[in-house]
């Protein structure tokens, strides 16, 4: 048998570098199929294995890092979200429908009870236009008639519009911390569940100031004097304790102020309401009112300060001494506004000019006096320097102090004789001295609206 003897080279090829010995085409050996030392390729091998392992592990990591950061903003974002949209929901919006008409009634919303919207719409015979009472830019107000037998005015909200919604909110809870007998009582609203936001108050049987002095009311009878200084000191006495109670009403005027059939003054409206910041001197916020009334500072500055309601009631004065609308575009340019007319008129001693002939101012000394005292005292209201303007807690003095003396002259039968038609009157004199240059005329910052004679409570 023929012996192979395998060289020294061969065998290393077999036993340390694990390959196979073959010939080439030169009969010479080479070492094929070379494979690495046992343990190279398995530390080869745990380390691919450890690198992948850890490359996994990070990519996973970060995954799970990124899915949770992400999950922690959406779940705060929906928090906050869910926060305000169920406040905003609660406090002001409304479904378009109510599963149950009935489940509000007999439970309280924001202090208040809670009507239901399908017996509001059965009280209006489902808001029937010849109930209406009044249409302004905020909403229509319904002659109501409840199940218990009470008469009620149901105001209701114009709807999808974010600042009607806030003023409703804001009428309400302003209501809720107030309890006079010259302002109007709320008796309740609907709430978020029903279809509409209603208001419901109520009902003022004898219409508004406006109505009686310069409306459809004064076509068919007069509003004495005796009557205009009281309704003048009623409304006063409200104003008075709203500002008392950190209110500002912001929207004075007659087509606010409503008369009960003893001609009692309810005042209306606190839509555009504000509460007044303990200490604060203003309120700094866009201008609104209505047209003739608006507080000249105000609408400049942009600074709200219970001044500004004084303003507005100065006009209503005018209004009760002259039985002029507060904007008249018949009138002169420059006495559109009945705030400039009267300065203009008062300034020249020429109260006669601007004060309604039937009330006496003429006939009657007392009459005459008062008017020029009430007269004057508006001339104060109508600064354009809110500092120059009394309090209405002055204010409701002074005409109590005006109506008193009246009455005292009236049962002693004082006479005195009446005051020279010259420009030298002891009433005025000191007014015509005092060069205040007009109010300019405030640009219009609400929606225009007309109201009828019984308006309860419309935002213009």
């Amino acid at each position: 048998m023929a012996k192979v003897i395998v060289s020294q080279e061969c065998t290393d090829c077999h036993n340390k570098q694990r390959g196979h010995c073959q010939l080439d085409s030169n009969s010479k050996f080479y070492c094929a199929d070379v494979r690495p030392p046992e343990n190279t390729s398995t530390s080869t091998q745990v380390l691919s294995k450890k690198a992948k392992l850890g490359l996994g592990l990070g990519i996973g990591f970060l995954g799970i890092l990124t899915i949770g950061l992400l999950l922690l903003f959406f779940l705060i974002y929906k928090r906050k979200r869910g926060s305000s949209s169920s406040h905003f929901e609660s406090r002001y919006s409304y479904s378009e429908s109510s599963s149950n008409p009935h489940l509000d009634n007999g439970i309280a919303y924001l202090g208040v009870p809670l009507f239901s919207y399908k017996d509001l719409r059965e009280a209006t015979n489902n808001f029937d236009h010849t109930k209406e009472l009044g249409d302004g830019g905020f909403g229509t107000v319904y002659y109501g008639k409840l199940q218990d037998g009470r008469e009620v005015a149901v105001k209701r909200l114009y709807e999808h519009n974010y600042r009607r919604v806030e003023q409703f909110i804001n009428e309400v809870q302003i209501l809720t911390r107030l309890r006079h007998k010259n302002l109007v009582s709320l008796y309740g609203c609907t709430s978020r569940h029903s279809r509409e936001l209603l208001l419901v108050y109520e009902f003022i049987s004898n219409g508004t100031v406006a109505c009686h002095i310069h409306g459809e009311s004064a076509k068919r009878s007069l509003l004495p004097w005796a009557t205009r200084i009281k309704i003048a000191i009623e409304t006063a006495t409200a104003l008075a304790y709203l500002h008392a109670s950190d209110i500002i009403h912001r929207d004075v005027k007659t087509n606010n102020i409503l008369l009960d059939h003893n001609f009692t003054v309810k005042v209306a409206d606190f839509g555009l309401s504000r509460l007044f910041p303990i200490d604060a001197t203003h309120v700094s916020t866009a201008p609104q009112g209505t047209p003739g009334y608006v507080d000249p500072e105000y609408h400049q500055n942009y600074q709200l300060t219970s001044k500004s309601d004084v303003y507005s009631f100065g006009v209503v004065l005018i209004e009760l001494i002259s039985s002029m609308p507060a904007v008249d575009m018949n009138r002169d340019k420059d006495e559109i506004n009945l705030s400039n007319l009267a300065i203009k008129k008062i300034q020249s001693s020429a109260i006669s000019d601007l004060v309604d002939g039937s009330l006496g101012f003429d006939s009657d000394k007392e009459v005459r006096r008062m008017i020029v005292s009430v007269a004057e005292l508006a001339f104060q209201c109508l600064q354009r320097d809110k500092e120059l303007r009394p309090s209405m807690d002055e204010v409701l003095d002074e005409l109590k102090k005006i109506e008193a003396d009246g009455i005292e002259v009236s049962q002693n039968k004082i006479v005195h004789p009446a005051p020279p038609a010259s420009p030298e009157w002891d009433e005025v004199g000191l007014l015509k001295n005092m060069k205040i240059p007009l109010p300019s005329s405030p640009i219009t910052v609400t929606d225009n609206w007309e109201s009828k004679c019984t308006t309860p409570n419309i935002s213009a």
